[in-house]
């Protein structure tokens, strides 16, 4: 079948005309078809003229006159050779030609000529079956016009219900594809147009419905998938995204799915962009700072932090501003100007910026302290316009520094009059300075200025009472001493000279004392030198707590004590150890205890612990041979920092193994297995 005979588009309304073969087919056999006279056809015969048949050349020959009737016949015509040749190949010639006009099919009729009004079923479905072989949804479509409309009762209905049935499924399949290639709405339309008479329609319904769901499962996952990324859980949107994979669309389970990993795995690595910007800028240092501005600002458009990202850019950019400040704050106006300079305009803040730089060169020129700076300051100031954020803040300071210039005038006034240096130059500057109010800007520094004034006015008041009082002490005599004190204590608390003049006294009266206290020191030690410490203690307490020496007497007092308690305890022991039994031992060895180290007793104690530690243990020996729980509990007794301790110990660990003696393992015959050895074997060794 030729492409001549699959049209791409048929009239509903065109006529069938039979072709070549069909007219040929309706004509007599040998005569030739009407409208079959060409010039060619003439020329042809012309040039191979057939040979007569000898009835051909009867009917044709003329009749001759009698006259010539015995006239002699041409050679050719005689030759017997010839006209058997001749009643062979025609006969077969026309049998060939009938047989092959016979056997010819009819020629496929010609769809798009052909009147569809009057078209035969099996004409229809012939057609309708050309056209669904092109396998397009419009050709398909087409087929199934072409037979539907047949009545229900026609021989061939079965059949082309199986054929629409089948071509609707094909038009399904072609819609599949669009479904499949990313297109439901194309996919949805193209089912949409399968007729909703023919009986395969319920499969429209079904199918919409389906991809349908599959698609805004896929889309949900999708979105979830979105949001994950946006919420910068990694792990969870490339867990959500695979699900995709499991999608009954190539469309997402491939395209969107790889779509979907590329964007998450950009979008994390432009995450960890935006969290190392944000550890930058934790740092509080302005080159971090920068850096994190130029990581952020890296991060692309597409990206699903890009939004959050440029949200960061001008938190950063503001936090360079706050450091700028900060430097300004503490009077560093070209370290505050450099890191201004450095913000980046992408944050924004290029007004602000130029506003902060503006003013800071001006502060930086009223710092000056003096009128010409001042008023530079100002001049600056007013240089931003209204319009500018930073204009509240430039007219404020410029009230400021107005208001400063008042002030250094009256300071420079009043520092002119202290130069002078007398008790009435100084009050006069003073009351110069103290016409700046507590409001103005100077006023902190006017403050400063009229408590040294004021100090140097009471040093110059009270310096003559320090230096008389410094001459009478230099004698260092009680009375001298005391004489010094009084003269000091002439000055007041809250006076330039007061702490000066108080650690004066304070070591004048330390002399006083010592001097009044020494005398009851010396006799106490010599009492304890003497061997009578009570006395030397009852002497040394007379030294009231506070006094100079207090800290001294306090440890000679201590000292002196501690011997006493330590020959009272050594005492007491020996007293105890009398008694030779293994309890008064014991309590012996505890008191003796409580002799200090540092004791000149301490070489007979140690003598005596270790001896006694030695009775118990001998003791508790004895006590084993006939009680062996009772010579434990009194080895017991024996304290850990003796000399028979250790020994103690080791023996109650012997007379506890003897009262609880571990089992002996019994004997264990050899499995059944083990052979064990012979007499012969034995010897044969």
């Amino acid at each position: 079948m030729t492409e001549r005979d699959i049209p791409e588009s048929w009239s509903q309304n065109g006529g069938m005309q039979p072709d070549p073969i069909t007219r040929l087919s309706q004509s007599k056999p040998g005569v030739p078809a009407s409208g079959s006279t060409s010039k060619s056809a003439k020329r042809s015969k012309r040039r191979n003229p057939e040979p007569p048949s000898p009835e051909d050349d009867l009917h044709s020959q003329p009749t001759l006159p009698p006259s010539h009737s015995s006239k002699k016949l041409p050679r050719w015509v005689k030759s017997w050779v010839l006209w058997v040749l001749l009643l062979t190949i025609i006969p077969g010639t026309v049998a060939f030609m009938s047989m092959a006009m016979l056997l010819k099919l009819p020629a496929a009729p010609n769809c798009p000529a052909i009147f569809w009004p009057l078209a035969s079923a099996s004409v229809r479905l012939h057609c309708a079956q050309l056209a669904a072989s092109k396998q397009t949804v419009k050709d398909l479509l087409q087929a199934i016009a072409l037979v539907k409309q047949l009545p229900r009762s026609h021989p061939l209905r079965p059949e082309i219900d199986r054929f629409i049935e089948e071509w609707s499924r094909d038009i399904v399949k072609l819609a599949s594809e669009s479904f499949h290639a990313g297109k439901l709405e194309e996919a949805i339309a193209t089912v949409r147009q399968i007729p909703e008479d023919v009986p395969a329609y319920k499969l429209v319904e079904e199918e919409i419905s389906s991809w349908q769901s599959i698609w805004s499962d896929a889309e949900n996952t999708y979105n979830e998938a979105e949001a994950k990324m946006r919420e910068q859980k990694w792990h969870d949107a490339f867990m959500t995204a695979a699900k995709l994979l499991r999608v009954d669309n190539r469309f997402w389970a491939s395209i969107k799915y790889d779509e979907l990993n590329r964007l998450i795995t950009v979008a994390r690595e432009d995450g960890e962009k935006l969290a190392k910007a944000e550890g930058l800028a934790q740092s509080g240092n302005v080159d971090n700072l920068i850096k994190a501005i130029k990581l952020v600002e890296s991060i692309e458009k597409s990206s699903y932090v890009y939004q959050k990202a440029q949200e960061k850019i001008p938190n950063f950019g503001r936090q360079m501003l706050e450091l700028a400040q900060q430097k300004l704050d503490q009077r560093d106006a070209d370290e505050a100007i450099s890191i201004a300079q450095q913000i980046p305009p992408i944050t924004g803040l290029e007004l602000e910026t130029e506003d902060f730089i503006a003013l800071a060169e001006a502060q930086r020129n009223a710092w000056v302290g003096n009128v010409a700076g001042l008023e530079t300051a100002i001049a600056q100031a007013s240089q931003i316009d209204a319009s500018r954020p930073s204009y509240e803040k430039a007219q404020q300071l410029i009230a400021f520094w107005q208001l400063e210039i008042e002030d250094v005038a009256r300071l420079d006034r009043a520092r002119s009059l202290a130069l002078q240096g007398s008790i009435p130059d100084l009050a006069a500057a003073i009351t110069e300075a103290q016409q700046i109010p507590d409001t103005n800007p100077r006023a902190q520094e006017a403050k400063q200025e009229i408590n040294g004034w004021v100090a140097q006015i009471q040093t110059i008041e009270d310096k003559p009472y320090l230096d008389r009082a410094e001459q009478i002490a230099v004698s260092e005599d009680v009375n001298s001493l005391q004489a010094a004190i009084a003269e000091a204590s002439q000055i007041s608390r809250g006076r330039a000279l007061y702490r000066e003049a108080r650690r004066k006294i304070a070591n004048w009266t330390a002399k006083v004392q010592r001097i009044q206290d020494q005398p009851f020191l010396d006799q106490a030690r010599n009492l304890a030198s003497l061997g009578n410490l009570a006395g030397a203690i009852t002497v040394a307490r007379q030294i009231a707590p506070g006094r100079a020496l207090s800290g001294e007497v306090q440890a000679a007092i201590d000292d002196w004590q501690g011997q006493i308690d330590a020959t009272e305890n050594w005492k007491k022991a020996r007293e105890v150890a009398l008694a030779a039994n293994p309890e008064a031992l014991a309590e012996a060895i505890r008191l003796a205890n409580r002799v200090p180290v540092t004791s000149f007793l301490r070489t007979d104690v140690n003598i005596a612990i270790d001896q006694w530690s030695q009775q118990i243990l001998q003791t508790a020996r004895s006590q084993s041979e006939s009680d062996i729980l009772k010579g434990i509990e009194t080895a017991k007794l024996i304290p850990r920092s003796t000399a028979a301790y250790s020994e103690a110990q080791e023996q109650i660990r012997m007379w506890r193994e003897l009262l609880n003696p571990k089992p002996q393992p019994q004997f264990q015959p050899p499995p059944p297995s083990t052979q064990l050895p012979t007499p012969l074997m034995i010897e044969g060794q």
